[in-house]
């Protein structure tokens, strides 16, 4: 590529290669557009690198590690269990982050995407301008597709470095910590604090709310609170974290419940309390794209900016910081440069929390529907009565289904237990599909299966149980 002053046109711009970026460049592509893709760091962003995918790498290694010290309710008896901590971050890194980077890569090639590497700025609101280096490229282009993601929030005393780390740092981490503190008791910090007290770390987590996982549901997150005082994590609720201090070989906490000062003393403190977007150095201002005061990107329901050539999409706009949500409007976004009549509606966009158990829920909550003027009911089924679950002796849990008392048409869902992460797929769908307990009810399902557990709780809504 000839680097210079003279502006390379392109008919769509991409900044920012994770699960937005990348779904949207190839997205644009298919719809016929030339397309470039500009990555200052990693291609499969924050997700893939240093997110979703790993952590969950690292909670599989934990089950896999725990599942060998207790099976003996199988009648498997197992001597000599050793954790090999390096390994379990090789086969992370190279078994399963590698692969699905390096698949990404593969996919924006078969689909003619430019892939450009250095930092973006604009210049106008058609102009941009790439700087890798001592080399510099300006780019015109007739629309833009900004999906630059966020970072962790650095929060007053917790200087990141050293003994003080994010959840970056978490999931690279060279050992197993003998006791961790974790800052945060949301969705991150819960399903990490999990993990690494399965691979044998003594956790504790302080939140500043009543009860850790605040955006989901109490009798939800009860479940999650039996397993951890299983694991033997204490959680500390109510506490503000007031200071870290790095001791070199270990690292001391301060924090404060009901004004009483408290320290704790441990090997690293993960500082898990948000994530910041990223963009304050891209030159929005100057394109003239207006932003809220915490710095998310205003567009609209198509993911459009103020201005007209300029989308956003993903963790820098209003909403949930989801992989899943970047990559849905990242369809839209492109779909609607190119003209079709689409809208963003999140209506069976599901939350999830990779716990042990899981937590999954997908549109409304009772509270949440009759806050919104809907007569409706929610009942429940165990994962007790589910057979699969039974065999795979992890019977906590239950599926529960939010119905209209008039037609029992599905308004949201929420699911605890084993695989609620792929159980709450078939009630987003019913929910966006507009279906009611008997769609479900009359719909076959697999036996023994735990998805048999959806049916069963539809049964319910329709005064008709087998197994309630």
């Amino acid at each position: 590529m000839v680097v210079g002053d003279f502006a390379l046109e392109l008919d769509t711009v991409v900044i920012g290669a994770g699960p937005g970026g990348y779904v949207a460049a190839i997205r644009a592509s298919q719809m016929g557009q030339k397309v470039a893709i500009i990555e200052r760091e990693y291609i499969g962003g924050v997700c893939l690198n240093v997110g979703c995918i790993p952590s969950k790498a690292l909670i599989s290694a934990g089950h896999k590690y725990q599942e060998a010290l207790d099976s003996e309710i199988f009648g498997v008896t197992t001597e000599g269990v050793k954790l090999d901590f390096a390994k379990t971050q090789e086969w992370k890194n190279n078994g399963v982050v590698s692969k699905l980077t390096g698949g990404v890569k593969g996919l924006l090639k078969k689909n003619k995407v430019e892939v450009i590497e250095g930092e973006a700025f604009f210049v106008d609101e058609h102009t941009l301008r790439v700087i890798n280096g001592e080399h510099a490229q300006t780019y015109s282009f007739n629309n833009a597709i900004v999906a630059t993601g966020s970072r962790p929030i650095e929060i007053k005393g917790f200087k990141f470095g050293g003994r003080v780390i994010d959840s970056t740092g978490g999931l690279n981490l060279t050992e197993v910590p003998k006791k961790l503190v974790i800052v945060g008791g949301g969705v991150i910090g819960s399903e990490l604090g999990g993990a690494y007290a399965n691979l044998g770390a003594d956790v504790t987590i302080l939140e500043g709310s009543p009860q850790i996982l605040p955006t989901f549901e109490k009798d939800m997150v009860k479940l999650v609170e039996k397993d951890f005082d299983k694991k033997g994590i204490k959680i500390v609720t109510k506490a503000m974290a007031k200071e870290a201090v790095d001791n070199g070989d270990s690292v001391t906490v301060t924090y404060e419940v009901d004004g009483k000062s408290e320290t704790i003393d441990a090997d690293y403190v993960m500082v898990t309390v948000g994530r910041r977007p990223n963009t304050d150095e891209l030159g929005l201002e100057v394109a003239g794209v207006e932003m809220t005061e915490r710095g998310l990107v205003k567009v609209d329901n198509q993911g459009r900016t103020n201005v007209k050539s300029i989308f956003a999409i993903g963790d820098i706009t209003p909403g949930a910081a989801l992989a899943h949500k970047a990559s849905y409007e990242a369809k839209i976004a492109a779909e609607a440069i190119a003209g079709k009549p689409v809208a963003i509606d999140y209506i069976g966009m599901p939350a999830v929390a990779f716990t042990d158990p899981e937590l999954a829920t997908v549109g409304y909550t009772e509270k949440e529907a009759k806050e919104a003027g809907l007569d409706v009911k929610a009942i429940k089924f165990p994962l007790a009565g589910n057979g699969r679950a039974l065999s795979l002796n992890q019977t906590e849990g239950f599926v529960r289904l939010v119905t209209t008392k008039e037609d029992n048409v599905l308004v949201g869902a929420q699911v605890a237990g084993v695989s609620a992460s792929d159980i709450i797929a078939e009630l987003g769908l019913a929910i966006e599909a507009g279906m009611n307990a008997e769609d479900i009810a009359l719909t076959i399902h697999s036996h023994p299966s735990l998805s048999e557990a959806a049916m069963d709780a539809a049964e319910i809504a329709l005064g008709l149980p087998i197994h309630a």
